[in-house]
């Protein structure tokens, strides 16, 4: 893995933005956690817009022509579904032109709290020399990550460079990927890291089920 950044780790508005997705209260509006986790993409696809490949141009103006900078890379937004939704409306607020894939994972739980991870269904463009931004709001464990990643490089090929992206994660989650993902074409992205991880893998402070505080509780 090429880089690791917590962007938390200087105060920026995104402190605020994830302040209100952990808060208990505020999580009672699905419609405003739904929007600080979009404004949270925004901000994680504003960061990772500044290492992209850029190209020169000139834009005619009414009143002359502007030197400027154009997005030279085609990215493709990975989602993990239902939970990762609002973040990726986030990101495609900003790549606007971007291509996009999803990933239906969900786990399957036995005995003692043990679980594994089932991928359903898989969407995805092909991935060859294109900019993979592969997010998912919680890395707990990280193994949903790491099957999500490999499948998509089954389906669509070899990306030129992966991003991933979370806003909170967990330390123990952030070493299984740093182990099981080993390229130096990956950058890892994340919002806030927390030390704890319970017996049923859900991470503590954390905020709890991002999919359920979004769109409902499942059944």
């Amino acid at each position: 893995m090429k880089v690791q950044h917590i962007l938390t780790s200087s105060p920026s508005l995104l402190s605020t933005f994830m302040a209100e997705m952990r808060d208990v209260q505020i999580q009672k509006d699905s419609m405003r956690f739904r929007r600080n986790m979009e404004r949270v993409g925004e901000i994680f696809a504003y960061e990772i817009s500044k290492g992209l490949t850029y190209t020169s141009a000139e834009v005619q103006t009414p009143l002359g022509i502007a030197g400027t900078s154009l997005l030279n890379e085609t990215v493709v937004l990975a989602t993990i579904l239902r939970a990762g939704l609002p973040l990726h409306q986030g990101f495609l607020n900003y790549f606007d032109k971007a291509e996009n894939a999803f990933i239906s994972a969900y786990r399957k739980y036995g005995k003692d709290h043990k679980f594994v991870i089932q991928l359903e269904y898989i969407s995805s463009p092909q991935l060859e020399g294109k900019v993979l931004i592969l997010m998912d709001p919680m890395l707990a464990t990280g193994a949903s990550l790491v099957l999500a990643y490999r499948a998509l490089l089954e389906k669509g090929g070899t990306p030129k460079h992966t991003h991933l992206v979370a806003p909170i994660a967990s330390t123990e989650g952030v070493h299984y990927i740093k182990q099981n993902m080993t390229s130096k074409n990956l950058t890892l992205w994340l919002g806030a890291v927390d030390e704890e991880l319970t017996l049923k893998s859900y991470i503590v402070p954390g905020l709890g089920d991002a999919g359920d505080l979004a769109y409902g509780e499942k059944v």
